[in-house]
């Protein structure tokens, strides 16, 4: 059985998005039935928390991670650490399933080279949201980033290659992977407020696999 069978939802298309070259929206790609039982296996050795930002602030994204090493934020900063400062080991190993899913993804989206080495899990409740950020902790910026979607629906938005104006919102569903690199590699990108709702299998919540090379 290959990737696409285990992973692509009925129907799943590739939509390419017009925020620039590089940036690809895949409907309907990935099975939360599948990969939302994993996800709680993960939190029972590596549990959800929410982190501080290096100026003091909470996030209101709850995070986890697995893979050889997993993103960190604190007083100290943002950066990668192959330990989980909560336990003091080191993170769960990335799953075959979760792999293979974001290699399929990424191929699809014309980066048939990811290795990705982390996988950041994020869990959205009512209000959680991420203002504008691009992803540069990592240090091959030749990799593309790889972002699952499960659960309830929210509002991505593209900012580019700066941070300023309004964005442009792009509607995520359930089984939507945004896919995205080359020269828009480090757009500015964020997730508004999650509106209040119920998934059948993720509950009130909006859960993210977001798959980068950090090494």
């Amino acid at each position: 059985m290959n990737t696409r069978d285990l992973f692509a939802g009925t129907g799943s298309r590739v939509e390419p998005l017009s925020m620039g070259e590089g940036i690809t929206l895949l409907r309907g790609f990935a099975d939360t039935a599948r990969l939302f039982p994993i996800v709680r296996t993960i939190a029972e050795v590596a549990p959800f928390r929410h982190l501080v930002t290096p100026g003091g602030q909470s996030m209101s994204v709850a995070m986890t991670n697995c893979g050889p090493v997993g993103w960190v934020s604190d007083r100290n900063g943002y950066r990668y650490s192959s330990l989980d400062p909560l336990t003091g080991r080191e993170w769960p190993r990335m799953p075959d399933e979760f792999m293979r899913l974001a290699l399929d993804a990424a191929t699809a989206c014309g980066f048939p080279a990811f290795v990705p080495d982390a996988c950041l899990i994020n869990r959205y409740a009512p209000g959680a949201r991420l203002t504008a950020h691009r992803d540069a902790d990592e240090q091959n910026f030749a990799q593309p980033i790889v972002s699952v979607s499960m659960g309830l629906p929210a509002s991505f938005a593209f900012y580019g290659l700066t941070r300023g104006g309004k964005g442009r919102g792009v509607a995520l569903v359930d089984g939507d992977v945004l896919v995205w690199g080359g020269p828009s590699r480090l757009v500015y990108h964020a997730v508004r407020p999650l509106k209040p709702g119920h998934h059948a299998i993720t509950g009130d919540c909006r859960y993210n696999l977001t798959f980068r090379h950090a090494r």
